[in-house]
This record gives C-alpha cells, structure tokens and sequence, in this order.
C-alpha cells in the first residue's frame, strides 16, 4: 500500500473489506493440500473467531476446535451505542452458527480450565480433555480486582459496573442511566495504560451524553481518569465543546482524576483531592490477560503475554500463540481490529509451519473509530510492519481525524463507523 494514500481513501479501504488483502496480511496462497493438524482455539472473539475461520478458510483440512463459553458472542465495540441509545444488545450480538455450518469449525460451547503444555491438552470445565498440534490462545482481558480499594467483583456486579465485557454488565449500567434522575451524575472512571480499547471510555462518556442531553439534559458527566492524556483526547475535547457544552468534565489523573478507593454503599469515590458522589459509577479497573493465559503461564511480570512478533507464538511456552488483547504486540493498541488483524497472521503462520515452511514477517493494520454523536464520528488508524525493535507504526500509515474536519467529513466518519462494524462482524462470523 502507497504510504501516501489519502485518509479517506484508507478508511475507505479498510470499511470495505479489502485492506486485509492490500495490506498483504496473509501473503500466501491457499495450498492444494496439507497435512491433517489438531488446533484448538480458545476465545471466541475478534482474535479466536477470526484465528478459527481463517484455518479453514485456507485449508479447509486442517482440524479446527473452538472452544467458547458463550453461545451468544456480545462486542465490545459498539457497546456504547447501546449505552447511547443507538442500538441494541440485540444488534451486537454474534453466534457460531456460520462457522460451525459453513466452515466446519468444531464449536465447543465450554471452558478452558488448563493447559498442559507437555502432554499438549486443553482441559474444559466438563472435564473433556482435547488434543492440539498447536494451539492459539485469545482469552481477552481479566481485571485486577485488588487495584481499587473497596472495588470487587462483586460490587461490579451490582453498584458500580465495568461494562468493559460487553453483555449482562452492559445492559446494568444501562439501566442504571434509565433509571437516573435528571440533574444526576455520572463518575465515568477508565484506568491507567495498558488496557482495552484505548477510546473506549470517552467514546462511552460522549454517548451517555447524548442520552442525557435527550432525555435527562440537566444531568453531568465527570471523567476521573488515571492518565494525564488518553487517545483522541483533542478530538473527544473539541466535540464535546461543541455537542455537549458544560455537561462533560474531565479531570486528569495530575489534577485529581486517579481514584484511590470506592465506597459503594454511599456510592463514593475517593481522589488524591477528596470524595466524589455519583448517581451513576461506572468504574474500568486496571486490566490484564484472561484467567487461562495465567494458568498456563503465559503472563511475564506485566500481566500480559510476551510474543514472537512473527508468529504470535509464546515466548515462554512453544506450540501456543496468543493472540488479541492479551498479547504484548508492540505498537498495536488492544482494539477488536488489531485482535481480528493478529488472528489472520496466526492462521496463515500456522498453515506454514504445519508445512514445514518459515512463515512470512506480517503486516498488521488496525483501525478504531469513535462515535460522539450519530452524526459525529472520528478515527484513528494505523500499518505496522516488523523491524529489529518488534512491531512498530509506519510513520504516515493512518493517523487522525483532522482537528480541523468539516461537518461532511465528521459524518462521513459516522457512516464508515457503522460500515466498519457491519464489515468486520460480517468477516469473522459471517
């Protein structure tokens, strides 16, 4: 792909469908023929499914296991449009059928629990054991329920939701906005780097916002953010000035945005500079990889999983490749695209290696868009390539939304967004 291409002919490409093959992410033909080979994916989300499909897509003799707890897969992107009132969970659920039906993926509806990396078996929580040749691991994010004093599981699950695993907790903190007073207020508090869809939470603050504007409009929203900066901040700045102004607050971490504590019985958080009340807390704890990738020892020191940036491929544990949000992939950001991305470039890696051939350097794309109002959408997007320091953004690859972007160009951003989803649902379990 031409480094000078323009921002919206790359948008352009990566909604339609076809900057995968531009980009050159799997750079190989599909073989004639291959060998049998027992892979086992566990996750069924943008990294595992895309991982699973792609296997067979490929090689449609390769043995493909996925193993995935959900019958009914709801996405974290798009998520707060439901929050927003923009859609429904019923819009952003996914399911297997295809995959199972149309591609032969063995779908297993069950729980990793273990990983014996010597004898080469996955355990499931109804104790049936399978069998890997090679075996990806795309577990997502867990949470580090002892990062915030008085914030646990358990409060998540009633007080103060995450809302960062898109299904039962989105539809509570959803309901807890439905039922908020008009005057009220919501704490909206994301946590430090590294984490899970980087804009996640001020996309989130600015479709709450439109809620409340409509219906609720003398309500506020206060942003009590870890960091000192956050992705777009410039962008989310300028839109909400002009679609929101005076009803989202945020405070950086410097100046009294870090949360020490909660209190969920007076629905309380505690600051550096003192209390904050909230009718409405929603709290994104610190992250780390899933429960399994820990248990197999796949975690270094960080919390997330180290990689061989060619394949994917552990760098602790050989014959497991981790993919998505629980990887350590360089410049990448932890987005369902970059997962998506990543699980093609295992797929093809696998196939070579299962033919005894040196898989190629990958090329990754990830894109990410934002919505802060249903006409008022922005971007960020972004090629990687491999270099002696791991995987790093080519420099002009993909970048921002122009601060200066006129109205046509803001919605124009909205309806890539929504094409953007459509495609990439359609991709992995279409």
């Amino acid at each position: 792909m031409s480094q000078n291409i323009s921002r919206r002919d790359f948008n352009k490409l990566l909604v339609s469908g076809v900057a995968g093959s531009a980009l050159g992410l799997f750079g190989m033909a599909r073989p004639a023929f291959a060998a049998q080979n027992r892979i086992v994916v566990i996750g069924g989300g943008f990294g595992g499914a895309s991982a699973a499909k792609y296997l067979k897509k490929l090689d449609p003799s390769m043995s493909v296991t996925l193993v995935e707890p959900k019958a009914i897969f709801y996405t974290c992107p798009f998520s707060n449009w439901v929050l927003g009132g923009m859609k429904t969970m019923e819009d952003i659920g996914q399911t297997y059928t295809i995959l199972k039906n149309k591609y032969g993926v063995n779908v297993i509806a069950d729980t990793a629990t273990g990983i014996d990396t010597v004898k080469s078996t996955v355990t499931l929580k109804s104790g049936k054991v399978l069998n890997y040749d090679r075996l990806i691991v795309s577990p997502g994010i867990d949470f580090k329920w002892n990062a915030i004093e008085g914030y646990s599981e358990s409060v998540s699950n009633s007080s103060m939701p995450h809302a960062y695993q898109a299904g039962p907790q989105t539809v509570r903190l959803q309901k807890q906005l439905l039922a908020m007073k008009d005057g009220g207020t919501v704490l909206i508090c994301p946590p430090g780097n590294p984490f899970r869809c980087p804009p996640g939470p001020y996309e989130r603050a600015s479709l709450i916002a439109h809620y409340l504007k409509e219906k609720k409009p003398k309500s506020k929203i206060i942003i009590l953010d870890a960091k000192d900066k956050f992705s777009k901040q410039g962008l989310f700045k300028k839109g909400w000035e002009r679609l929101y102004p005076g009803m989202i607050e945020w405070r950086s971490g410097a100046t009294g945005g870090k949360i020490t504590g909660v209190n969920a019985s007076s629905m309380s958080v505690m600051t550096e500079f003192g209390t904050e009340k909230g009718d409405v807390i929603n709290i994104i704890p610190p992250q780390q990889a899933g429960k399994i990738a820990f248990d197999a020892g796949l975690t270094d020191a960080s919390g997330w999983c180290p990689i061989n940036p060619i394949t994917f491929e552990s760098i602790i544990q050989p014959g497991i490749h981790v993919i998505g949000d629980a990887a350590i992939a360089g410049a990448m950001p932890k987005s369902g695209f970059a997962a998506s991305s990543q699980g093609k470039v295992v797929a093809a890696s696998i196939i070579r290696l299962c033919q005894g051939k040196v898989p190629a350097p990958p090329s990754l794309v990830n894109t990410c868009y934002s919505l802060l109002g249903p006409g008022y959408g922005v971007s960020v997007a972004g090629v990687y390539k491999l270099t002696s320091a791991g995987i790093v953004e080519i420099p002009g690859s993909g970048g921002l939304t122009p601060m200066d972007a006129d109205d046509d160009h803001l919605n124009e951003e909205a309806m890539f967004a929504r094409g953007w989803y459509n495609n990439i649902v359609q991709d992995i379990w279409g």
